[in-house]
């Protein structure tokens, strides 16, 4: 059995929640101390999680390929984004960004504002109090959003099958190797498949599971 679309899988979901952690975490943290146009933002960073794949991989499409602005300052630069391994993390991160921001942000919105407030008046500084207070008091919500981006990008299958396509051993993710196999015919490659996905999750939901009880637990003592 190839382990190829394995090992391009877990490559390419660590790098998209990687990258969709550092940019949901910025855009939950901005977004907070919004007033006007909160529900604006709101909208356009939560809009790929209701777009269905397809359509959101059609986006990224006209947005990366080679007739568009930002395809040919890629190509000036030798850099092709269209069926290659990068277009398979882009698509991953576009997908779980809105899991972590969504989440972050509502952890961000439960907390109780007396502590920052209090912060503010012994003198810290608005970076430390996000990092010393805002964070430490998120970390249930932020861990849970990482691990749902975590196996959403796992699963990523219609927005890389448009912009990255189906390339054996570069773009070949799990999902799309479960669709080949039963393409193909092949149902046992297809189960085996579904078999490794699926374990992977279930894990990853109850690591979230048992650090949100860890940390309930916690509070209470």
């Amino acid at each position: 059995m190839d382990y190829s679309p394995l090992i391009i899988s877990l490559r390419t979901s660590l790098t998209a929640t990687f990258l969709a952690f550092l940019l949901g975490l910025f855009a939950a943290s901005k977004v907070r101390k919004l007033k006007r146009f909160r529900g604006f933002f709101d909208g356009i960073f939560t809009l790929p999680m209701v777009l269905p794949p397809t359509v959101l991989g059609f986006f990224l499409l006209l947005f990366f390929g080679k007739n568009s602005i930002v395809g040919k300052v890629l190509h000036s630069f030798h850099i092709e984004m269209i069926f290659s391994w990068e277009a398979t993390v882009l698509a991953a991160t576009t997908v779980a960004f809105p899991l972590v921001y969504r989440t972050v942000l509502s952890a961000f919105d439960q907390l109780d504002e007396n502590m920052i407030y209090a912060a503010q008046t012994l003198g810290m500084r608005d970076l430390k109090i996000f990092w010393k207070i805002i964070i430490p008091n998120s970390l249930s919500g932020i861990l849970g959003g990482t691990i749902m981006a975590f196996a959403r990008a796992l699963g990523e299958f219609g927005a890389t099958m448009m912009i990255a396509g189906n390339i054996h051993g570069k773009t070949q993710t799990i999902p799309i190797a479960i669709y080949t196999a039963v393409q193909r015919g092949d149902r046992i490659t297809a189960y085996k498949w579904t078999l490794i996905i699926m374990i992977f999750s279930f894990v990853m939901m109850m690591w979230m599971n048992y650090f949100n009880h860890h940390q309930r637990q916690k509070k209470l003592r």
